[in-house]
């Protein structure tokens, strides 16, 4: 993985140094709080609810065993014994002392780590598929190019005020894992005619109150120029970005403004003036880069393990956990595991500092000393022997990390929502929490098969409700908390927003809610089908009409029977 040159390292040296010192001087009064707001938001400080919390950046999701272990002393030391892992594969951190932050950036300087752009209206943490560099359908490693991207930004002059937050992601597979159809820009690695490797440009996606697909712009980018391109959509986008309305500022309204066809003309007349300059990435630069992202000291192994088939043939539990958890790897004899940070009672996303402890040193005996954070929320593993899958397993399961739900009804995606956001319109982990307790057996959620439930609790989407299969939205009705309920949505090759059911329903009727739609989908469904083919066939109007067929029957808190 990348690591700090001395560029890196003293421009961050530095950055501490001059945040330890606005901080010194809030505390003494001399910088009110007005001042000091834009100071800490450059560092990833933001006040919430009830506490500071501090966003901590994870470069294309990828950390080592080190970094890990950073994190769980910052959260026993700095915070209440825990971590939250976001939608943006970066780490949170919700109960931080704000006299307590030039130490810990410090801490984390010294494992090569930063808050730096994950606030504020700038290009944003760079995020990838998860499986970048292992995953079987890789055209090529997207990695090097994330880190390019990442140091082309970090503190760019031209860029650091720009009308909106920016977020990129990049893709280097068949299938897309990174989500790029809901980013500002969206990446995709193809291979033209010729078979020489480029990008395919996606822009103006994204969720938030105006949910949309991105557009091509370009379909084929020689990747030399991949740092250019992207200046002259950030040198369109910042010149003619709103800056009038903060809900009508990011790219995509833009592009929707003046249409993908002349924004696509505006860009390609912005590139010609810069496509050949400086900017211009040459194949020395790439390898220097890619030097770094280096595949480790495989063995050569078999591609299948005896004793690995045999104890996954005898153990039920094992070969479920398999099934859900364990993906192909593009070596044979090697696989990647995902370590499901969804267990019942747990909310989605959150790993103790023993918990980190522990993965920290799974990282380190089987799998290199990597892993990686996911945009739904888990931890991977992605260079494990066959040979000692059954030993992780057991390994993981005494550490809440095993549950087999990876891609199925309770592997939720959910942002920290009311309990901890001053944003949220309503609660999210209470959703999760009800509806996960509701749903507690795989057998039945096997059954049900493949669904991504996704639940925000706000406008602005952390959730990505939009992409969920299900979306749930906290809904603010008069000062209560409420919820609207979405189907249809999807990320990945297929991607789509999904469309809303109709009323919102209270926090109690929400489980019985997700009930009903599943009802439907057993109902409908055809042989071997998803809950989104079906959902994509059927449409929404079968759903609504089960869901609000009869008043759903709530339990209140005293236990006073009631129909809502």
């Amino acid at each position: 993985m990348y690591r700090y040159d001395q560029y890196d390292h003293q421009i961050v040296k530095e950055r501490v140094k001059q945040y330890a010192d606005q901080v010194r001087r809030r505390l003494n009064n001399e910088l009110s709080e007005d001042e000091f707001r834009p100071l800490r938001l450059q560092n990833g400080l933001y006040y919430q609810r009830h506490a500071y919390m501090l966003r901590i950046a994870v470069p294309y999701g990828l950390l080592a065993s080190r970094q890990l272990r950073m994190f769980a002393h910052i959260a026993r030391e700095h915070d209440r014994g825990y971590g939250h892992f976001t939608t943006r594969q970066n780490m949170q951190f919700n109960w931080i002392k704000v006299e307590e932050t030039p130490e810990i950036l410090s801490k984390l300087a010294s494992v090569e780590m930063h808050a730096i752009q994950t606030s504020g209206n700038c290009v944003r943490n760079i995020t990838s598929d998860a499986f970048a560099g292992v995953a079987p359908d890789e055209i090529i490693d997207p990695r090097p190019y994330c880190e390019i991207l990442r140091q082309f930004s970090t503190f760019h002059p031209e860029f650091a005020y720009l009308p909106r937050k920016f977020k990129i992601a990049i893709n280097g597979a068949e299938e897309d894992r990174a989500a790029i159809m809901v980013h500002d820009i969206g990446l995709s690695i193809v291979k033209n005619e010729q078979g020489e490797l480029g990008f395919r440009v996606i822009v103006g996606g994204g969720m938030g109150r105006t949910p949309i697909l991105g557009s091509e712009i370009r379909a084929f980018l020689p990747w030399q120029h991949v740092m250019t391109y992207i200046e002259a959509i950030l040198r369109v986008y910042n010149q003619y970005g709103r800056r009038d309305n903060i809900y009508k500022a990011r790219i995509k309204i833009l592009v929707k403004a003046l249409g993908v066809e002349e924004f696509a003309r505006q860009v390609e007349a912005e590139w010609q003036d810069i496509k050949d300059g400086p900017g211009t990435l040459t194949q020395e630069e790439l390898d220097r880069v890619a030097s770094y992202f280096t595949a480790p000291a495989y063995e050569t192994l078999p591609a299948t393990d005896a004793r690995f088939e045999q104890l996954k043939t005898e153990n039920k539990a094992f070969s479920n956990w398999i099934k859900r958890n364990v993906k192909g790897h593009k070596v044979p004899g090697y696989a990647a595991v995902v370590l499901s940070l969804k267990k019942t009672g747990v909310p989605p996303g959150d790993a103790t500092a023993e918990q980190m402890e522990f993965v920290a040193d799974l990282a380190d005996q089987y799998s290199y000393g990597e892993l990686r954070v996911t945009h739904e929320q888990n931890l991977v593993l992605s260079d494990v022997k066959l040979s000692d899958l059954y030993e992780i397993w057991l390994a993981a399961k005494s550490h809440g990390l095993a549950t087999p739900n990876i891609g199925l009804l309770t592997d939720i995606i959910c942002c920290p929502g009311g309990d901890f956001c001053a944003l949220a319109n309503a609660k999210s982990i209470p959703i999760a929490a009800d509806i996960t307790e509701r749903f507690d057996d795989l057998d039945f959620q096997y059954d049900i098969g493949d669904i991504e439930l996704n639940i925000s609790g706000c406008i602005n989407s952390c959730g990505h409700h939009h992409v969920g299969h299900i979306g749930v939205l906290g809904v603010d009705k008069d000062g209560s908390e409420w919820y609207q309920v979405s189907i249809g949505g999807a990320q990945g090759n297929e991607s789509s927003i999904g469309k809303i059911i109709g009323p919102s329903f209270s926090a109690h009727q929400m489980p019985e809610v997700i009930d009903r739609i599943l009802k439907v989908y057993v109902r409908e469904r055809n042989e071997d089908e998803r809950f989104i083919d079906t959902a994509r066939r059927i449409g929404v109007a079968p759903f609504k009409e089960f869901v609000y067929a009869t008043p759903i029957k709530i339990e209140h808190p005293a236990g006073e029977d009631a129909y809502a």
